[in-house]
C-alpha cells in the first residue's frame, strides 16, 4: 500500500542499492528519524527471496508467529499449559493482532522482544532457576534489539515494568535480586548491540551534539538532535515539527482495547479475580503482567498515540486473559461467551443491512469511485474508515457475506456451546472474518496502493517522473518501479528535515519547474490524484496532459 507500508520496504531496497546500512534515504533524501534493524530485517530477506512485497512481510509475520508461541510459552510455564493456550489462542485471533501487521511497521517485531526481555527477567528472577545469569543477560540483549527497533521507548517500557515489579513485590530491597540481573555486564551486553549504530550514525550524520529544545522548520541539526531530541522528547511532548501525526482521545484509546481483543476482551473482567499477591508462579507472573499494562498504557496516557502504540503491552493482555479462561467455572464462561455471542448477532443484523442497502449500486470500475474524500490528513491509522459509504459496501459483497458467515458461528458457538467448544467457535469466528477482511483488502487495492499504475509506467517509454504529492502518497510507484522521481510542491513530513542536510539532492521542484521541465522536448511523467489534476490542468493546460493509466482515483500523465 502507498504510505508507510511501502516507504519501509523501499528504505530497505535503498539499502542494498546504495551499501548504506546506517542513514537510511527515500528518493535519495536521509531519512533519520527511525531505528534500523527493522530495514535490515527486510533487507535480508530481499536478498535472500528477492525484493518483492511478500519478502517484505516476511519479518512481520515470523515476528507475529513467534510472539504468539512466546506468550503461550510464558503462561503454560508460569500458570498452567492450559492457560497458555488461552493465552496463545487469544492473542492469535485478536483483532488488534492482525489489524496492526497488515502493513509493514515494526510493533510487533518490538512486542516480541519486549516479551522476550520481560520472560527473561522473570526467569532470572526464579529462586529455583539455575541458569540465572544467562537469562538475565538475554533479557538485556534483548533490550539492546529493542532499541534498534523504536528506540528508548524498548527499554523504557521494560525497565518501568521491572521497575514496578520489583517496587510492588519488595525485591529491590534483596542484594541477590540484583546479583541475578547481572546489571553492569547486563547493560555492557545491551550497549555491544545496540551502541555501534547510534554512533556511526552520529559521526556519518553532523552536528554531533545539539541540545535544542525547538523543532522548526527549515532548520537541520543533523542525526543526534532528530533522533533522540525531536523523535523522542519532543514527539512524547507533542511539540515535534513535522506534526504528521495526530493522536486518539484518552478515554477512546483505552476502550478500543476491548475492540481490539475481541472477542476474548469479554474475559477482561474476569481477570480481576485473579490472585495476583501470592509467592506462587502464576500469581507473580500476573502482577507482573499487570504492572506491564500500566506502564505502557499510563505511558501513552500522558504522551501522542496512535491505535497501535499499545501494542508492547498485548502479551501482558493475553496472559491474564489465558489465566482467566482457565480458572473461570461454568456460569463464568456462559456469561462471557453469551455477551460475544450477543455482539456477534448484532453485527450479523447489521452486516445483513449493508448487503440489503447496497445491493441496488452498480460496481463500475474499482472502488474508489464509490468512497467519500475526506478531508483529514490521515493521521491515524484507521482515518480511511471514514471514506466509506453505502455505495462502496456493493464493492465489498463478498467480503461482507463472509464477514456475516463469521460472525453467525460466533453467535451460534457462543451461545450454545460450553467452554473449549466455545473457544474452539470463537477462534473459528475470527479466522473466517479475518479472510473476509482480507478479501475487502484486495478490493481497496487500486484506492490504498498505486501499484497497476507502476506496472503501467514500468511498460511505457522511457522518461523521468514526477509526482504530484508528497512521497508517501505513492510510495508504492517507487518500489514497484525502483525509481527516484522530482517531487511537486511535496517538502513536507517526512522528507522535510533530510532534504535540508549538507549535500541532499534537489528533488523538491515548484510549479515553475514543473512547466519548465513538461514543455521540455524531454519525456516526462506525472503521477497525480485525479481531484488535484486541475492545478496541472492550470499550469500547462488540458492538451498537454496525455494520461497512460487511471487506478483508485489517480492518473499518471505523460507529456508526449
Amino acid at each position: 500500500m502507498d504510505d508507510v507500508d511501502a516507504v519501509q520496504a523501499q528504505i530497505s531496497r535503498n539499502m542494498i542499492t546504495s551499501g548504506d546500512w546506517v542513514s537510511a534515504q527515500l528518493d535519495g533524501v536521509k531519512y533519520l528519524e527511525k531505528s534500523p534493524l527493522k530495514y535490515w530485517m527486510m533487507a535480508v530477506s530481499f536478498l535472500v527471496f528477492g525484493p518483492h512485497d511478500w519478502a517484505a512481510r516476511i519479518p512481520v509475520a515470523l515476528a507475529a508467529i513467534l510472539l504468539c508461541w512466546l506468550v503461550a510459552r510464558m503462561a503454560g510455564r508460569a500458570i498452567s499449559p492450559r492457560a497458555g493456550m488461552y493465552a496463545g489462542l487469544s492473542l492469535a485471533t485478536s483483532i488488534g493482532l492482525w489489524l496492526f501487521t497488515r502493513i509493514l511497521i515494526p510493533d510487533v517485531v518490538l512486542t516480541l522482544s519486549i516479551g522476550f526481555a520481560m520472560w527473561s527477567f522473570f526467569r532470572a528472577l526464579e529462586q529455583e532457576e539455575r541458569n540465572h545469569r544467562a537469562w538475565a543477560l538475554a533479557a538485556w540483549a534483548s533490550l539492546g534489539v529493542g532499541l534498534l527497533l523504536k528506540g528508548l521507548i524498548a527499554a523504557l517500557f521494560p525497565f518501568g515494568t521491572a521497575l514496578a515489579y520489583l517496587l510492588i513485590t519488595g525485591q529491590w530491597r534483596e542484594r541477590q535480586t540484583w546479583r541475578r540481573l547481572s546489571l553492569i555486564s547486563g547493560v555492557l551486553v545491551m550497549l555491544a548491540v545496540a551502541a555501534p549504530w547510534h554512533v556511526m550514525a552520529t559521526l556519518r550524520n553532523p552536528p554531533y551534539f545539539d541540545f535544542t529544545l525547538h523543532s522548526a522548520p527549515g532548520e537541520y541539526r543533523g542525526f543526534f538532535w532528530f533522533y533522540f531530541f525531536n523523535e523522542h522528547i519532543l514527539r512524547f511532548l507533542n511539540l515535534r515539527y513535522p506534526r504528521d501525526y495526530n493522536t486518539v482521545p484518552r478515554p477512546l484509546f483505552w476502550l478500543f482495547h476491548f475492540a481490539w481483543y475481541f472477542p476474548w476482551s469479554a474475559f477482561f473482567f474476569r481477570a480481576f479475580k485473579l490472585q495476583y499477591r501470592g509467592t506462587d508462579s502464576a500469581s507473580r507472573m500476573r502482577l507482573l503482567c499487570l504492572c506491564w499494562i500500566g506502564v505502557v498504557m499510563g505511558f501513552f496516557t500522558f504522551s501522542t498515540t496512535q491505535e497501535y502504540y499499545s501494542m508492547p503491552a498485548y502479551p501482558a493482555f493475553a496472559i491474564l486473559i489465558g489465566s482467566a479462561m482457565a480458572e473461570a467455572g461454568d456460569r463464568a464462561w456462559k456469561l462471557s461467551t453469551r455477551v460475544v455471542a450477543v455482539v456477534a448477532a448484532l453485527a450479523f443484523v447489521a452486516i445483513s443491512g449493508l448487503l440489503i442497502a447496497s445491493w441496488g449500486y452498480p460496481t463500475p470500475g474499482d472502488i474508489s469511485q464509490a468512497l467519500a474524500k475526506n478531508t483529514s490528513d490521515y493521521t491515524l491509522a484507521l482515518d480511511h474508515m471514514g471514506d466509506l459509504t453505502i455505495s462502496s459496501f456493493a464493492y465489498l459483497r463478498i467480503p461482507l457475506a463472509m464477514a456475516g458467515l463469521a460472525v453467525l458461528i460466533g453467535a451460534i458457538g457462543g451461545w450454545f456451546l460450553q467452554r473449549q467448544k466455545a473457544a474452539v467457535a470463537l477462534a473459528i469466528m475470527m479466522v473466517v472474518f479475518f479472510e473476509a477482511a482480507r478479501e475487502a483488502m484486495i478490493a481497496f487495492n487500486p484506492y490504498m496502493g498505486s501499484e497497476p499504475l507502476a506496472q503501467a509506467l514500468n511498460k511505457a517509454p522511457a522518461g523521468d517522473l514526477i509526482i504530484d504529492n508528497p512521497y508517501y502518497e505513492f510510495s508504492t510507484l517507487f518500489f514497484y518501479t525502483n525509481r527516484t522521481a522530482l517531487i511537486l510542491n511535496g517538502r513536507v513530513n517526512n522528507l522535510e528535515y533530510g532534504s535540508y542536510a549538507p549535500g541532499a539532492p534537489h528533488i523538491f521542484i515548484s510549479d515553475a519547474d514543473f512547466v519548465e521541465r513538461w514543455r521540455s522536448p524531454h519525456r516526462w511523467y506525472v503521477a497525480s490524484e485525479d481531484e488535484k489534476a486541475e492545478h496541472l490542468r492550470k499550469l500547462v493546460g488540458e492538451t498537454a496532459l496525455h494520461p497512460i493509466a487511471k487506478s483508485g482515483g489517480k492518473t499518471i500523465y505523460t507529456n508526449q
